[in-house]
């Protein structure tokens, strides 16, 4: 993030002219705008990382929980959220999607875990047909929600089900739910033993279009993240920096009543300032005086703006 100047030429520049205008008790002041700085906003990137059975997309600063044959969870820094992929081979062809489910979530120890009605979804590379599922359930009493998802590959007399699943504290859910469920979907067999079977869920990790799409997806979060993380941060130095500018600088900001132009440092010396539309500013400690009397031009009083 670029340094922010407290202070610069404009500042230094303030003048206050000696001679009186027409007005009683009304003098001309020359007002500087305040200049604000930018700051560029870094992008993370989607890793591809390469487990015991399993390749995925890992986010930033998550880390691997689980990796064997059968499962695979990845975990967030703050440990509030996490994805789960787990699956198994030779299933009976008629269990239910919600059965699956509940039963794979269970292992998580959820507290009052609940499923929604299922509905049709698009199936992960390998798999035939897909379910998903709004999940809500709480652990310790803390609210937590995401998306379970079902794939099924039917074989002759058997069947490959798999859960992918997104879930996170309730409070953060509304961040993820853009992007972490993709992610959860990018988990591709390496191991022909995966979930017990072999030749299930091959693809190509890196060069597939679902994890363009994720990526994508994560890029898009990331900056909105790191952007909402810059400005509170900004924020907060522009309310130092404000300040600070206005007690050293002996100077103190106003708006522009007309909304055409930006906010105007004015020097203390005065407690009431007018402006009229061509940016002419006169101040005066007597709050009885207009100049808009006998004035041909409009002038309007400035209030004081706070960060």
């Amino acid at each position: 993030m670029q340094t922010r100047t407290l202070f610069g030429a404009a500042l230094l520049s303030l003048l206050i002219y000696p001679h009186r205008s027409t007005a009683n008790d009304l003098f001309p002041v020359q007002p500087v705008v305040r200049q604000a700085a930018g700051s560029p906003v870094p992008v993370a990137e989607l890793r591809i990382g390469q487990g015991q059975a399993f390749s995925y997309a890992l986010p930033p600063g998550w880390r691997v929980g689980e990796d064997g044959q059968f499962a695979l969870t990845l975990v967030a820094p703050d440990n509030k959220a996490l994805t789960i992929m787990v699956g198994n081979a030779g299933m009976p062809p008629n269990t239910p999607p919600g059965q699956f489910i509940y039963e794979k979530l269970m292992a998580i120890r959820p507290e009052n875990l609940q499923l929604s009605a299922p509905r049709p979804a698009a199936p992960a590379a390998g798999f035939a047909q897909a379910f998903e599922f709004d999940v809500s359930y709480s652990v310790g009493g803390v609210p937590c929600r995401g998306i379970a998802k079902w794939h099924v590959a039917p074989a002759y007399d058997t069947a490959t089900m798999a859960m992918t699943a997104a879930v996170s504290e309730a409070s953060q859910w509304p961040a993820y739910s853009s992007w972490l469920p993709q992610v959860a979907e990018q988990v591709s067999a390496t191991n022909g033993a995966a979930f017990g079977a072999r030749g299930v869920m091959a693809q190509n990790l890196q060069n597939s279009t679902a994890y363009a799409e994720a990526a994508r997806q994560y890029r898009d979060w990331s900056q909105k993240n790191w952007q909402g993380v810059t400005d509170a941060r900004n924020l907060s130095e522009d309310r130092k920096n404000f300040a600070v500018r206005e007690n050293l600088g002996g100077v103190q900001t106003y708006s522009n009543p007309y909304g055409n132009g930006p906010a105007l440092e004015l020097p203390t010396t005065y407690k009431y300032y007018w402006i009229d539309q061509q940016n002419n500013v006169q101040g005066t400690n007597d709050p009885s005086v207009n100049p808009n009397n006998g004035s041909t031009g409009e002038w309007r009083q400035m209030e004081r703006m706070q960060p």
